[in-house]
């Protein structure tokens, strides 16, 4: 059963990317497709941050969390201000939500 699970999503992603390449390029380099082509990432990431950083699994389920994490962001979120390489951001954060847990 996991076996066909893997080839369904397999043959899925598949037929995704091939979607994607058969879109004709004058629909591809309209202005409004372009720009959100662009954010479409940026949001995305932000969105996975969001749910790592403010969600915890309780006894009933998913439930807002503030911790170690939050702190571990805004110093990031410092570090990226002071336009710090990106090492460097990481490790702050790692380092500022490792002593606030200490």
């Amino acid at each position: 059963m996991i076996w066909l699970a893997v080839i369904g999503c397999g043959v899925g992603c598949y037929l995704l990317k091939l979607a994607g390449m058969s879109v004709p390029e004058r629909a591809l380099s309209h202005p409004v497709v372009r720009r959100t082509a662009d954010l479409l990432p940026v949001v995305l990431l932000a969105a996975l941050i969001a749910v790592q950083v403010f969600a915890s699994k309780g006894p009933d389920g998913p439930e807002l969390s503030i911790d170690a994490r939050l702190a571990g962001l805004a110093a990031a979120f410092v570090a990226l201000l002071l336009r710090m390489p990106f090492l460097v951001v990481v490790i702050a954060a790692a380092l500022t939500a490792a002593l606030i847990r200490l």
